[in-house]
């Protein structure tokens, strides 16, 4: 069959590889599943229920919920009837819900659980409360199951009727990007932007079409993990739907996946809690770890060890990486990790460990892959080779632009912001890179880079991402816009620093007393000094404060897709970031009235 809107790869699902384990997920413990056959019934039945309340071609639905089945069936269920999906993370703001549910004038709304329903109810008013349905089933609100009508072969002619209306060039989606500031931004797509990236995902996929299991725990609201959701419905995978971020290690070793997507943090935090256990090794089994882990951070992906290091590596593999194979799973052919940058050392171990981390770069404006790197094609340190049909180039400052097929149809009631993004048919990324040969390196985030006083640019994502190579750094943001020097705000790895003040037998009482002691403070001022060695003069850290409480999504410091919110956090900290350049002589006019600005001559003595 032809595939030109997203709906058409589950029916293509049913035709190629008709599955009985097509999505699969917990209840009390056990895994149930849903057939291919199963699942297009369901999503049938609800878009006859659609139908009958009312929704029509164009219209919008939200859907604000987990991963699970009944997140699937919706998306089937609106984009066949040639309606609208617009999907929301379930922690985000009651601000930001009404907001949503104006700009897009939602016409019906589902909800996972209670809790998220009454911050919908708050946000939609209780008038509107006849358009929200739960799928938990809960005393206060409709079941989704009521909008399940039954069907005939008559109604199905009815509905072919209605698919056939849907164009490949017709809205698809509306992702409303969590964003770092203000209220999030519409971007629109199309079923063609989710077809062609569903398709290029052949490019750099190797799994065995119609038998393999695929994992899901990042967002399905987020565009990253949806186009995973759609692979897996054309490729014939069996989709597991993690129950919850803190059961995955254990549903990983259950379902023993052959792919997932994940992002640089939760990498980084695999990779904590295994060093972690290695230091609770007896002393020789903690040698030979680490001895692993230096051979694993020599390794090249793409080229074949020879000689003496090969020899090591297979009893470093046979000694400790399998065990880390086994950890998740063993079946693993590849992840690809996206969102935001990975550091290269974590790339370099988990390659040499047999687990092929494949990092890559989009936006949710381009659906979201522009580049990535492949199984046989990879760089360390670059986010790989543009996906066929995909073109990129640099603007003159260095910002990366791109054109194809993936790129959205622009930001929902926003002309302005989209003629501001798109030109010429280039999206302008925000982003700055390099092109080295055929392979992208990202360096930093254009709105991201900023000037210290002196005129001199600092981009803060390369020093963070050297800073969190220390096992005592957990998160940092780096500082010093129009300041004299860079500082850091650090979050530290508590369990790692905690085990240095035992070694040094300090009693530590909480993280207010562990951040604020003298001997701790040294220990993380020579993390420092080793980062800034590898620094220009005006990228040094001068200094830096540790912070008691780690920063989340829940608390706002982060973005639902972990990325930090950088303005949130300046204002969070705007008294510990004033202590710490209250002495620098950055802002030499903060006392100084509009009407007694000095003179020429006198800034320019200044300014020397």
């Amino acid at each position: 069959m032809e595939l030109t809107r997203t709906f058409d790869f589950l029916l293509h699902q049913q035709e190629e590889y008709p599955l009985k384990n097509s999505l699969n997920y917990k209840v009390e413990g056990k895994w149930n599943s849903v057939s291919t056959e199963k699942f297009i019934k369901v999503a049938n039945q609800l878009s006859f229920g659609l139908l009958k309340s009312g929704v029509k071609r164009g219209d919008k639905v939200a859907i604000i919920s987990e991963n699970r089945p009944e997140w699937a069936f919706v998306d089937m269920a609106v984009q066949q009837i040639g309606a609208v999906l617009v999907p929301l993370y379930p922690n985000i703001r009651v601000d930001d819900y009404q907001y949503i549910f104006d700009q897009a004038e939602v016409k019906l709304i589902f909800v996972s659980d209670e809790d998220i329903y009454h911050k919908v109810v708050q946000a939609c008013g209780i008038e509107n409360i006849s358009k929200i349905f739960s799928f938990n089933d809960l005393d206060t609100c409709a079941s989704w199951k009521k909008l399940r009508l039954s069907y005939t072969d008559k109604h199905l002619e009815i509905l072919q009727k209605y698919r056939d209306e849907v164009s490949t060039d017709d809205l698809m989606t509306i992702i409303y990007t969590s964003g770092t500031t203000g209220f999030p931004k519409g971007v629109m797509l199309t079923h063609a932007n989710l077809v062609y990236m569903t398709l290029a995902s052949d490019q750099v996929t190797s799994v065995k079409k119609g038998a393999y299991n695929g994992f899901s725990f990042l967002p399905l609201n987020h565009i990253f993990e949806r186009s995973a959701l759609y692979y897996n419905y054309y490729a014939g995978g069996a989709l597991y739907f993690a129950s919850s971020m803190d059961t995955i290690g254990e549903e990983i070793r259950e379902v023993k996946p052959h792919i997932f997507n994940t992002v640089p943090r939760l990498l980084e935090k695999v990779y904590d809690k295994i060093l972690t256990k290695a230091s609770e090794l007896s002393t020789v089994k903690r040698s030979i770890f680490h001895w692993a882990v230096s051979l694993a951070l020599k390794f090249e992906p793409g080229k074949k060890p020879t000689g003496l290091y090969a020899r090591q590596l297979a009893l470093a593999d046979k000694l400790v990486f399998s065990k880390w194979r086994e950890a998740l799973g063993g079946n693993l052919i590849q992840i690809q990790c996206g969102a935001a940058a990975l550091q290269p050392r974590l790339i370099r171990v988990f390659w040499a460990a047999g687990i092929r981390v494949l990092e890559g770069y989009g936006l949710t404006e381009t659906s979201p892959v522009v580049s990535v790197n492949r199984l046989d094609n990879i760089s360390v340190g670059t986010v790989g080779v543009p996906l066929d049909g995909v073109e990129v180039k640099l603007a003159e400052d260095g910002e990366i632009l791109v054109k194809g097929p993936n790129v959205m149809k622009g930001y929902y009631k926003n002309e302005e912001l989209t003629n501001e993004v798109i030109k010429d048919g280039w999206l302008h990324t925000g982003d700055v890179g390099e092109i080295n040969g055929s392979c992208l390196r990202i360096t930093d985030r254009k709105k991201e880079m900023f000037k210290t006083s002196g005129g001199l640019y600092v981009a803060p994502q390369a020093t963070e991402n050297k800073l969190k190579e220390s096992q005592l750094i957990d998160q940092v943001m780096v500082i010093g816009d129009g300041k004299k020097y860079p500082a850091a705000l650090i979050v530290p790895n508590f369990s790692k620093t905690l085990e240095i003040a035992s070694k040094k037998f300090i009693l530590i009482g909480d993280n207010h007393e562990l951040v604020n002691n003298k001997e701790i403070q040294k220990a993380f001022e020579k993390e420092l000094e080793a980062v800034n060695k590898k620094l220009g003069n005006w990228e040094k850290i001068k200094q830096f404060r540790l912070l008691e409480e780690p920063w989340g999504v829940d608390t706002g410091e982060l973005t639902a897709t972990l990325k930090m919110k950088r303005k949130v956090i300046l204002e969070k900290y705007a008294d510990i970031i004033q202590d710490i350049y209250k002495d620098d002589g950055s802002d030499v006019f903060k006392d100084v009235k509009e009407d007694e600005q000095p003179d020429e001559e006198i800034i320019s003595q200044l300014a020397s």
